[in-house]
């Protein structure tokens, strides 16, 4: 790579790629040396199919990575599965926590209620990182609209305390960019999505959202959680948002 130091790769790609459109930043993405070798990490969520599809488009066999907490929604599963196969997807990657640390911390499969983050932790974070392994940097379906800590969010930005690159394409795209791609391009939406879920995550700790409330007031109803715990500093949690 040109740059060993990322924060120095990170300023060039954004410098690099700044005026350019989130089809075009992906694709570069996907064959410049300073961003390494990334793979998109994907919930198959409300709007996870647009990144999906311009990562198809750009390069079928980018490596994605579907955590499986096994406990999400059985439509989540049957969606994952249509969307890989739909879009010809050569290197999906389904990882879970191990069975032994499954039978250490959440024996009897209680420990969302007792303790939220600890679950996420074990079911999500922490199989996550397992796999990020080997890999520069990953995808993420972030967006600046998504909340007041993401309103400057960058193309690329260096990820505290592993020194990957996060890529982030679709950072400057508004709700009806969403919509619009959505729409023109024909892509099957969550089935979850017209029952009243625009934010999907597992299926013990996501509820119904009516229209007045914020789309992510579902997740962890009850709880001051509003965060997975997917993007995070040093090991403690980044409470925003999703990843794609």
């Amino acid at each position: 790579m040109q740059h060993s130091d990322p924060i120095s790769r990170v300023a060039a790609l954004n410098a690099r790629y700044r005026h350019h459109a989130a089809s075009d930043v992906l694709a570069h993405a996907l064959r410049d040396a300073d961003a390494g070798r990334l793979a998109l990490v994907s919930s198959f969520g409300a709007e996870s199919v647009v990144l999906l599809h311009i990562v198809a488009v750009a390069r079928r066999d980018t490596p994605v990575i579907f955590v499986d907490t096994e406990m999400l929604f059985a439509e989540t599963l049957v969606y994952q599965h249509e969307l890989a196969e739909r879009l010809d997807l050569r290197d999906l990657r389904i990882v879970r926590a191990s069975r032994a640390d499954l039978a250490a911390e959440d024996p009897d499969g209680t420990l969302h209620r007792r303790a939220p983050d600890a679950c996420c932790a074990l079911r999500k974070s922490r199989p996550l990182q397992r796999a990020l392994d080997g890999f520069d940097g990953w995808i993420t379906g972030r967006k600046r609209y998504q909340g007041a800590t993401r309103a400057a969010l960058d193309f690329f930005e260096v990820e505290p305390g592993t020194g990957r690159i996060k890529v982030n394409p679709l950072a400057h795209w508004t709700p009806e960019d969403v919509r619009t791609y959505m729409e023109e391009n024909r892509l099957p939406r969550h089935p979850l999505v017209a029952r009243g879920y625009p934010s999907i995550g597992c299926r013990p700790c996501t509820t119904r959202v009516a229209e007045h409330e914020d789309p992510r007031s579902g997740r962890w109803r009850g709880h001051d959680k509003t965060e997975c715990g997917i993007h995070f500093e040093n090991g403690r949690i980044i409470r925003q948002g999703e990843t794609a």
